[in-house]
């Protein structure tokens, strides 16, 4: 099957511009600025059954209807900041296929009325967005950027904007407060971003793979896309395969497919043939789960993996075999949210710290009660945390300690 969003691997130098419209290339941002009706593009992309592909899985025709009206200007955002641990899909897609994702946020501001769009990149991309910039200046050039476009009256500029290169600023209202000059910490929402978002204007805030869906949706139409995937899960998603496997990377594979499918099939099985013992399908803020024969025949799409007791996520799946200890993977999520927590709210400030203190504990010397207690403060974090790193950073502690007891007798 070609690739719908790593097109790069079948079509070489598809980054050039050239290259890009000979395949096709803003065909669909030309043909809905001048022919198709804002609210129409919104629509083709919310009957496709496009969800976000930064965690959330959002409908993203729906988030886009939710635009305030009545309130002007209205900003496009493409949350390219990347962070989490397993994740490198979205620098994939900006690097080898970059006019695709911009034509994407440029049918985005169409469809919501934004006059200006902003890429916001984690700071170690610096190289990333000097490299948009110029594809950026190529689509100015082009006249595919600018104003009135087409002949029409609607303009369009995209910029790019680093960050400082922290994990919270992955959440869509601290990325805001980012952009704005501001500590990147979580708002309380509501109101949100749609209503209320960059510089108090109405905002639409999407991953850098959710956008670089919609150019093709646009051409082929909602029904092609639905062709593929599933009832829940619609259409294709890139996993990125971490851990010990035997060949990690991205694979585009439609929904449906199974973790056995991505794990043995593409990933060709686990290193030295050894036995799978757990797998992480949304990187270092997701559950543990058991890699018993069950978990593996399990469909990988949004609802299908919830009965496994985890979240898909971001799709970032981190395999663990036999020789891995899961305390010792707990540990390196709990230093990892304890360093990232912004420390805005206190279940997620004090409790990071105090799992930290009890790991630290276990590791050099354990006792049973201090296994008790760390379940404990993580109990307590959860539902009580401003935005979803307290959450995320309670994933691994829980189902760890809940699935794999074992690890923690030794």
């Amino acid at each position: 099957m070609a690739h719908i969003l790593l097109r790069h691997r079948d079509i070489p130098n598809i980054n050039q511009i050239d290259v890009y419209k000979k395949n096709g290339g803003f065909e669909a941002f030309k043909n809905a600025v001048k022919k198709m009706k804002p609210e129409d593009v919104t629509n083709v992309v919310k009957n496709s059954g496009l969800r976000g592909r930064g965690g959330a899985g959002f409908p993203t025709g729906t988030k886009w209807s939710f635009m305030d009206n009545k309130n002007w200007p209205h900003y496009v955002v493409a949350n390219a900041d990347e962070s989490e641990p397993g994740t490198f899909k979205d620098r994939e897609i900006m690097e080898q296929n970059p006019f695709q994702f911009l034509e994407g946020v440029a049918l985005a501001s169409y469809a919501v009325g934004a006059n200006a769009a902003y890429v916001y990149m984690r700071g170690e991309f610096w190289q990333v967005a000097a490299f948009l910039d110029e594809k950026i200046a190529e689509m100015e050039k082009e006249g595919f950027l600018g104003d009135k476009l087409f002949g029409t009256d609607y303009s369009l500029r995209i910029y790019t904007h680093l960050g400082a290169g922290a994990y919270i600023c992955g959440e869509e209202t601290a990325l805001l407060e980012s952009m704005e000059g501001k500590r990147g910490q979580p708002r309380v929402r509501p109101p949100f971003p749609p209503s209320f978002g960059l510089y108090g204007k109405p905002t639409v805030v999407n991953n850098v793979e959710t956008l670089t869906n919609v150019p093709l949706i646009l051409a082929n139409g909602a029904d092609w896309y639905k062709s593929m995937g599933t009832a829940d899960s619609a259409g294709v998603k890139i996993f990125s395969l971490s851990g010990r496997v035997k060949k990690p990377g991205n694979y585009e594979l439609p929904f449906g497919k199974t973790f056995r499918d991505l794990i043995y099939g593409e990933g060709g099985g686990i290193m030295d043939d050894r036995p799978i013992k757990a797998i992480m399908p949304a990187g270092a803020s997701s559950s543990l789960i058991v890699a018993d024969e069950k978990a593996l025949d399990t469909q990988l799409e949004y609802a299908a993996v919830r009965t496994l007791g985890a979240d898909l996520g971001s799709a970032s799946v981190i395999v663990i075999d036999d020789t891995v200890s899961i305390d010792w993977v707990i540990s390196k999520t709990i230093h990892f949210f304890k360093h990232e927590s912004c420390g805005k709210c206190t279940p997620c400030r004090e409790g990071n710290h105090w799992m930290l203190n009890v790991v630290n504990r276990i590791e050099h010397g354990h006792k049973p009660e201090d296994v008790t207690l760390l379940l404990n403060v993580a109990k307590q974090m959860q539902g009580k945390c401003l935005c979803a790193l307290g959450e995320f950073a309670t994933m691994a502690v829980v189902t760890g300690i809940e699935r794999f007891p074992q690890d923690f007798k030794a």
